[in-house]
């Protein structure tokens, strides 16, 4: 039997529209004649999805019971039963209620894709386990449900079914994904736009990956190794030599010029693992590399050329660059370079030759570095041994002269250069090598007691002693370089080892830089940061330390490893070598990063910290101005309820009257406070254009009803439009009329002014509520808090206003500026409505 075929509706968060879309698609599928069934789909209560499952045939569901609770699920048996040719399972990464065949809903999926039925089905990005941890650090949630990346990826076809985050923050605001009582939440932690943004990227850059696995697919499948071009794809080999930053900022400004190009780094090591390139030049690389918006990789293989486009032809590459060969002429002549060698074998990829500074300067003679294996004592014991040695063993030769030849006494010299090349290495062997020639010749061929030789062999015996000797101190050298390699980064991997773990355990910073001294063998260590606002005399704080006495500045320090200008790593003790003092700049860097995470994580707390205070601070100011309203319509309530018969039917229409107004006022209040929540949620929609003031004051006086024509207004007779939203400004102006009209003493209306000053218009609202109020200060701090007062500051600061309240003791004024058009004539002139 055939396996069925799966359709996955990928979305990045919730409410894009997957499960309608997987219906829509079984709506297409049913009306071409296929046998269309819903297994399972959760509309959660949108009404245009649950429309969109109308006329589709749905299997009844399982009912089963959880801890007293009763859940659907999908009946599996049932749907097998029926055997339709496709069905639709909505939230494939669903956990199934215990009692189920399967744990996970998917698990049923490959049931049915194994009994031949074709199943669409919808998940998002966020339920991938590879992607779990990256959405929590972007989220703050950690999501329980999650479905194994390999089955999405054996999936017969991905869609995906996105909205820009403005979109789907729209489609929150007006209840087509979460129920009123989830919305502000929803808004204000998940459904941010940062969130929606990094989700979409996030599910974008998958699907590309999952499209590009399928290419590498189809060319594995029909044998196909020639490079598509379906996009540029940019190789720079790296070396790890002083060419290397040149050849990325070549390679990177050709990808700059075709959109869309991906640029790619690639270091091949040699099988052994053993290379003489320096870390800490080829790190450098990496970052240049990666700053570029390249990728770096790194792969091992016996012939590099080979390795190399072995890499070039698995990513599909198009254009490889490489630097000019820094060979002699005589190794060229010898053996083609890695660039030659490249376009001989590249076949359809171009490859580009760079020319660079140490192109080609290789026509001197450089002679080898002491080995690093035998270290400066084991040199100079090697030679003071030889020239100990070979003296001793010459006395002795000579008392066995008559028993001996000319290439006996060779062998047993070259054991002794063998014994020396391996305590000292090349150089201590080849001056054990020329000094026992030397000798055997003086002492050991004719004439006897001089360098001169009749004999041709013996010069022949001579001179192959030499080079074997020579050979031997060269193999010995290098095997003890090599050993002192492995050693060594062994050690420097356990290093940074130890401190990764230490890091990803939580571990404090002290502790950490503690493990470093401990490390190293040092006498004390201090992380140091400089304040950037210092004078230039610079000023350090210590960020961590351990160890007797720690630097307090990098100059008291025998050892620095800046991490960057800011920060730095310094430390008392002696005996660093510079691979001591380069895995400790390796060292510093990773406190640097784990220093600078932890300053990141505290500002995102104490962002948070102050969106709650913020939060909390509203729902105060909410609660007091709603207990006034409410109160009021208690209190008519209750004396209502007190009215008997014989009462006139004027008291009791009054106290309704009272109750419905305050009623209203409470209204009025929750409203505001549901526009400020829109507000800091950035789901407010904002319509910027010129405004006529007289036009929004008069339609706020209509709003505020009776009470709007006891306001005195004086405006210039010439006003020029503002620049703000109508709708708003005209809901900012009925707030502060209805907070005036509110505060204002009897038979002392409010005033509305307005002039023009610096290219804005000024608008002030005053009352005269301060002369009549004991307590002006405590007065007007709670008027300041009032959410009306709140909604007007944050709505005007949206529009780019600003406001400001004032109180003189004889009036309260609020005073709110808007960017103004540019006014056609006129000064300022005063009138009164």
């Amino acid at each position: 039997m055939a396996r069925g075929r799966l359709q996955i509706y990928l979305g990045a968060a919730p409410g894009v529209g997957k499960t309608y879309a997987m219906l829509e698609e079984g709506q297409r599928l049913r009306s071409l004649g296929a046998d269309v069934v819903v297994g399972f789909v959760e509309p959660h209560g949108r009404r245009p999805t649950a429309a969109m499952a109308e006329g589709l045939e749905a299997v009844p569901r399982r009912t089963l019971l959880h801890r007293g609770a009763s859940f659907t699920e999908m009946d599996l048996d049932a749907v097998l039963a029926r055997r339709p040719q496709v069905a639709l399972v909505d939230e494939l990464a669903h956990s199934n209620v215990p009692g189920t065949r399967n744990t996970k809903r998917w698990q049923d999926v490959e049931e049915l894709l194994g009994a031949g039925i074709d199943v669409v089905t919808t998940l998002n990005i966020q339920h991938l386990e590879s992607l779990n941890d990256v959405v929590r650090q972007l989220t703050g949630v950690r999501q329980r449900e999650t479905l194994p990346d390999e089955v999405a990826r054996r999936a017969d076809q991905i869609e995906l079914v996105d909205l820009p985050p403005e979109v789907l923050r729209r489609r929150m605001v007006h209840g087509d994904i979460y129920p009123p009582d989830r919305i502000e939440s929803a808004l204000t932690h998940y459904f941010r736009v940062g969130n929606l943004t990094a989700l979409r990227e996030i599910a974008l850059l998958w699907l590309a990956d999952r499209v590009e696995e399928g290419l590498q697919r189809y060319r594995a499948q029909h044998g196909i190794s020639a490079p598509w071009e379906t996009r540029e794809r940019i190789l720079v080999g790296l070396s790890g030599g002083p060419e290397g930053e040149t050849l990325i900022r070549r390679a990177a400004r050709i990808s700059a010029r075709t959109p869309g190009t991906e640029l790619l780094g690639l270091h091949v090591v040699p099988e052994d693992g053993l290379t003489d390139v320096d870390p800490a030049a080829l790190d450098a690389q990496r970052t240049l590399l990666e700053s570029l918006g390249g990728s770096y990789h790194q792969t091992s293989g016996e012939d590099v050329v080979e390795a190399l486009l072995q890499f070039a032809e698995a990513e599909n590459v198009t254009q490889i660059v490489l630097g000019a060969s820094r060979h002699g002429r005589l190794a060229a002549a010898l053996r083609a370079g890695t660039g030659e060698r490249t376009i001989k074998g590249s076949g359809p990829i171009d490859v580009h030759i760079v020319t660079h500074e140490e192109a080609a300067g290789a026509g001197t003679l450089r002679l080898p570095h002491q080995s690093r294996g035998t270290g400066p004592r084991r040199y100079w014991s090697a030679m003071v041994g030889a020239a100990l040695l070979l003296p001793l063993l010459t006395l002795l030769l000579t008392t066995q002269r008559s028993h001996l030849d000319l290439s006996s006494d060779l062998v047993i010299y070259l054991l002794a250069v063998v014994v020396t090349a391996l305590v000292g290495g090349l150089y201590p062997a080849l001056f054990a090598a020329v000094a026992a020639a030397l000798l055997a010749d003086y002492y050991f061929t004719m004439p006897l007691h001089s360098l001169a030789m009749e004999r041709t062999d013996e010069i022949i015996a001579l001179v192959v002693f030499v080079a074997t000797a020579a050979l031997v101190g060269t193999a010995a050298g290098a095997a003890a370089q090599r050993t002192y390699q492995a050693v060594r980064a062994t050690s420097e991997a356990r290093t940074l080892s130890r401190l990764a773990t230490a890091m990803m355990r939580g571990r404090e910073m002290p502790e950490l830089v503690e493990q470093i001294r401990e490390d190293f063998g040092l006498t004390s260590i201090s992380l140091l940061e400089r304040d950037p606002e210092a004078s230039p005399g610079s000023r350090w704080y210590v960020v961590a330390s351990a160890g007797e006495r720690p630097p307090e500045k990098p100059y008291e320090a025998d050892v620095e490893s800046p991490v960057d200008e800011n920060l730095t790593l310094a430390a008392r003790g002696s005996g660093l070598s510079t691979e001591d003092r380069r895995v400790l700049s390796a060292c510093a860097a990773e406190l640097g990063l784990a220093h600078i995470q932890g300053r990141i994580i505290g500002a995102t707390d104490a962002d948070a910290l102050a969106a709650e205070r913020a939060r909390a601070s509203l729902l105060l100011a909410a609660g007091r101005d709603l207990r006034a309203p409410l109160h009021t319509a208690g209190e008519a309530l209750d004396r209502l309820g007190d009215v008997r018969e014989g009462h006139p039917p004027q008291a009791a229409a009054h106290l309704v009257d009272t109750a419905r107004a305050a009623v209203r006022r409470a209204a009025h209040l929750v409203t505001d406070l549901d526009e400020l929540s829109r507000l800091h949620a950035g789901a407010l929609n904002l319509y910027l254009r010129p405004v006529d003031l007289d036009e929004s004051l008069a339609a706020a006086l209509d709003d505020l009803g009776p009470g709007g024509h006891t306001i005195v207004v004086r405006l210039p007779e010439r006003l020029p439009d503002v620049i703000a939203d109508a709708a708003l400004l005209t809901r900012v102006l009925t707030a502060l009329g209805a907070d005036a009209l509110r505060h204002s003493p009897s038979g002392s209306p409010p005033l509305f002014t307005a002039a023009v000053r610096s290219e804005r218009v000024e608008i002030r609202v005053e009352d005269g509520a301060s002369a009549h109020r004991p307590g002006i200060e405590a007065a007007t701090r709670a008027r300041d808090d009032s959410l009306s007062l709140r909604l007007a500051r944050d709505v005007v600061e949206v529009m780019g206003g600003t406001l400001a309240t004032a109180d003189t003791g004889r009036v309260f004024a609020v005073t709110f500026s808007l960017p103004c058009c540019a006014p056609e004539g006129g000064a300022e002139s005063v009138g009164q409505a």
